[in-house]
C-alpha cells in the first residue's frame, strides 16, 4: 500500500525496446493516478535502449525483437497507450514522462549504488542467457535494489537458481493472485514440460 499523493520508484533492468517499461507505467498510472511514478529502465544494449527512448514502435520494431509489441494488447489498450499514424504507434506523452533510460549491466556490482533502493524490481527474460552460476551471480546482485517491504519479479530463470537464491536470502512470497501471477506469461506456461524455464500447472 502506497499513502495518496506519494511516490514509487521501480527498476526495470533488461529493459530491451521499452515495451514493459511503458506498460507498467500506464498500468500504474491506471490504477493510482495519485501517484508520482519514478521508472529507471536499465539495458546492456544501447541499440535498443535508443528504440525504447523513442517510444515509437511499428513493423520495425517487430523486425528488430522478432515478435509484435502490440500481440497480447485489447484495442482499448492500444489506443489509450499510443498515438497513431498510419501503422506506426508513439507512446503517449504522459506515459514517457517520470522515466529514466540508462546503458547498464544488471551483474554490476554498483548497481544498487547507482540507482538507489526501489519499491518494485522487474526483471524477466535475461538470465535466461547465462549459464546457472552467472545467472545467480547477478540475480544476487541486483536484488540489493528492493528496499525492506519492496517487491521483486523476476521471470525467465532457472527454478532452482531462483529458489536456490531465494532461500538464502528469506525472500516471502506474494500469496495475493497467486493463480493469476503463475498464469500470466503464457509463453511460460506453454513450454512446460520440455524447458527448465516452464512452469508446472499451478497445484490447486
Amino acid at each position: 500500500y502506497r499513502p495518496q499523493g506519494s511516490s514509487v520508484r521501480v527498476a526495470v533492468l533488461g529493459c530491451s525496446v521499452g515495451v514493459e517499461v511503458y506498460s507498467i507505467m500506464w498500468t500504474l498510472r491506471r490504477a493510482r493516478p495519485d501517484l508520482t511514478v519514478l521508472i529507471d529502465a536499465v539495458d546492456i544494449s544501447p541499440e535498443v535502449l535508443a528504440i525504447a527512448r523513442e517510444g515509437l514502435y511499428g513493423p520495425q520494431t517487430t523486425e528488430t525483437v522478432h515478435e509484435s509489441v502490440f500481440e497480447r494488447l485489447s484495442d482499448a489498450e492500444l489506443l489509450e497507450m499510443f498515438d497513431w499514424n498510419g501503422d506506426q504507434a508513439r507512446v503517449k506523452a504522459e506515459l514517457r514522462d517520470g522515466i529514466t533510460w540508462r546503458l547498464g549491466d544488471a551483474s554490476d556490482p554498483r548497481l544498487v549504488e547507482k540507482l538507489g533502493p526501489k519499491e518494485l524490481v522487474v526483471a524477466n527474460n535475461f538470465l535466461c542467457h547465462m549459464d546457472a552460476p552467472s545467472a545467480e551471480r547477478c540475480l544476487r546482485n541486483f536484488a540489493g535494489l528492493t528496499t525492506p517491504y519492496g517487491y521483486l519479479f523476476v521471470s525467465g530463470v532457472d527454478l532452482d537458481v531462483r529458489t536456490k537464491v531465494a532461500t538464502d536470502l528469506g525472500w516471502e512470497p506474494v500469496p495475493e493472485l497467486m493463480a493469476e501471477i503463475h498464469d500470466g506469461d503464457p509463453l511460460v506456461r506453454a513450454d512446460w514440460p520440455w524447458h527448465w524455464w516452464g512452469l508446472e500447472p499451478l497445484d490447486r
